[in-house]
């Protein structure tokens, strides 16, 4: 769509008002009924309930030690916790404004915190900013949460309207303007508007947003809508056909949440004109998250994503109205108010204005996938034992968030992960730099993988595997994996890793890794990853127990193989140090050629 077309488009399209929001845009009625809403009981008092933590501490400031804390030791943690805190005080006294519209007291929190966002020195955070950046144009740089602060913005002075001051809502209007909106059209273009990934969808998104709430100019909104446009078609060239997200499903939360905040807008005042969600593809990418649950809360964490995960249930439950074939999650998956640590408004929001009453099971069905494009193979059993869930995957070593993870698989069962994924760590300059393999999470030494003469796999485009065979249906999954381009080992000639789960009342998954040798290997170990410290039963079998009393045996071999326990530390995505076990399985006589068996047993 060219920009004459779109000025056309924009020209007609409705006000931006409070009926984007609110049935027939009636505020008071929405949130009155909400104060007795049983669907939205939880959300609000889990707010009042961080009302109450707030009350009495002041603003947190962002001071220069803070800030400068990431140039001087690549660590994140400092500066963001209170940046995020902020905004976690402003989502939360913008709610009870909404809930409390007499409390004056109320407001006048809202209004000072507005303001010292507006003061802040930039809405970047310091990992992403340049490292020769200056004061003197520090506005011309444009990041996720600077965006995603635009966006805020731009919303609170829609809701709150004449609520809030006139000085503050010029003030709000001026920095979303001087901080996003002109540099979004002035100064780029940006490096995230060709991305193929989440920073596309939450940049763009958000400032196409802040434009549809905020701009009356209908030039300047169309030239905003364009640029955003052309960013969201570039997301989308980051998913397959098979609509999965390659850098998680926190990131499909994130990215496809934020594409689905500014569709829904672009949808509403438009009328229907501008419509994303008309894309089958669009309706694929909804569906993703169904098929990432594989029991309880545990979900096939591949890549830079946490091992459990729980859901917004605005954001789903908008999904499941516009897109074909999208599941409402079950109730005991909704995520708590406090549970996102960034503290983000547009799904807080969604979360009290989207949700809605409708029949929902306890827990989803059993289910099994095969999602080609990514090659991962996604399956959640149940049986009269309880859920089970198995996820494995091959693909290439140089996917967005990517971990040298080629071959590497997950089990859980009964809500207990046995075979595990680490996840995301904490986000360093390391961690996104030339040490990022060093980590455990990201390195094939932290993943269910062999290891080969002691080499791990490789990163790049070029370390890749091959499917040879997949299916999701019926008594048993599979996946076959020729996997001889994951490592930069020239005398590996062949190496393919079979894996069967077979879906009885206690399931099992049996894995062949068959290799040929040009000579013979020095050292082949194979190796699994679990958070369960393994116990030897007897020679040929081992237990990852399980809290209840029952758990995994593991069962090889030990005329093959011989069993080594080792424990390890990394400091997971919120710095936590967390412990975790190589389970590896030494060949005793490795030769020219080999098959190695193991069987995963539930007990």
């Amino acid at each position: 769509m060219n920009k004459q077309e779109l000025l056309a488009i924009v020209q007609e399209m409705k006000p931006a008002d409070l009926s984007l929001y609110y049935p027939h845009g009636d505020s008071v009625a929405f949130w009155t009924q909400a104060l007795s809403s049983g669907v939205l009981q939880s959300d609000i008092s889990e707010i009042y309930s961080e009302a109450q933590r707030l009350d009495g501490q002041p603003i947190p400031e962002l001071t220069n030690t803070l800030f400068s804390t990431f140039a001087r030791t690549g660590s994140r943690l400092e500066y963001e916790r209170v940046y995020f805190e902020r905004r976690r005080r402003l989502n939360t006294y913008v709610f009870l404004a909404l809930l409390e519209s007499d409390q004056a007291r109320v407001l006048e929190k809202l209004e000072d915190t507005l303001w010292a966002i507006c003061e802040e020195y930039t809405w970047c955070l310091p990992a992403h900013l340049p490292t020769d950046h200056n004061a003197t144009d520090i506005n011309r740089y444009i990041d996720l949460f600077s965006a995603e602060t635009g966006f805020t913005l731009s919303e609170i002075s829609l809701l709150l309207g004449d609520r809030l001051p006139p000085p503050l809502r010029s003030r709000i209007r001026h920095e979303i303007e001087l901080r996003v909106l002109r540099p979004f059209l002035e100064q780029g273009p940006y490096h995230w508007e060709t991305a193929r990934h989440n920073w596309a969808a939450v940049c763009a998104g958000s400032i196409g947003a802040a434009g549809l709430l905020s701009v009356s100019d209908p030039d300047m909104l169309a030239d905003i809508l364009l640029k955003t446009e052309s960013a969201m078609l570039y997301y989308l060239e980051g998913f397959g056909d098979d609509g999965a997200c390659l850098e998680g499903l926190g990131y499909w939360n994130y990215g496809f949440g934020y594409f689905t905040y500014y569709s829904d807008l672009l949808r509403s005042r438009s009328e229907g004109i501008l419509d994303w969600f008309q894309l089958d593809k669009v309706s694929k990418i909804a569906r993703f998250q169904q098929q990432c649950f594989i029991d309880g809360s545990n979900v096939a964490n591949f890549s830079d994503s946490v091992p459990q995960v729980r859901v917004h249930m605005g954001l789903s439950h908008y999904l499941a109205e516009v897109c074909a074939d999208t599941l409402r999650p079950p109730s005991a998956l909704r995520a708590l108010y406090t549970e996102d640590h960034c503290s983000r408004f547009a799904p807080a929001l969604r979360n009290l204005i989207w949700s809605k009453a409708g029949k929902e099971d306890e827990a989803w069905e059993a289910a099994s996938c095969y999602l080609p494009d990514a090659s991962w193979l996604v399956s959640r059993h149940v049986s009269a034992a309880g859920t089970f869930g198995f996820a494995a995957k091959g693909g290439h070593n140089d996917e967005p968030h990517n971990h040298n993870d080629l071959g590497h698989f997950i089990l859980s069962g009964r809500g207990e992960i046995y075979a595990s994924d680490l996840g995301s760590g904490e986000y360093t300059a390391d961690y996104f730099g030339t040490g990022r393999y060093r980590y455990d999470c990201n390195g094939s030494q932290g993943h269910s993988v062999p290891i080969i003469d002691g080499q791990y796999q490789g990163a790049g485009r070029e370390f890749h595997s091959t499917v040879l065979h997949a299916s999701a249906a019926g008594e048993q999954d599979e996946l076959t994996l020729e996997m001889t381009q994951a490592y930069q080992i020239t005398g590996v000639q062949s190496l393919v890793r079979s894996l069967v789960w077979y879906k009885e009342e206690l399931p099992r998954l049996e894995l062949t890794d068959a290799y040929r040798y040009e000579g013979k290997p020095a050292r082949w170990t194979e190796r699994f990853v679990t958070w369960r410290e393994p116990k030897l039963l007897r020679p040929g079998a081992l237990l990852l127990p399980g809290a209840a009393g029952n758990g995994v045996e593991v069962n090889y071999d030990p005329l093959v193989v011989q069993p080594e326990i080792a424990g390890h530390e990394y400091r997971d995505h919120f710095g936590r140090e967390t412990l975790w076990y190589s389970l590896d399985f030494h060949v005793l006589q490795p030769g020219a050629e080999g098959k190695l068996a193991f069987t995963f047993q539930f007990l």
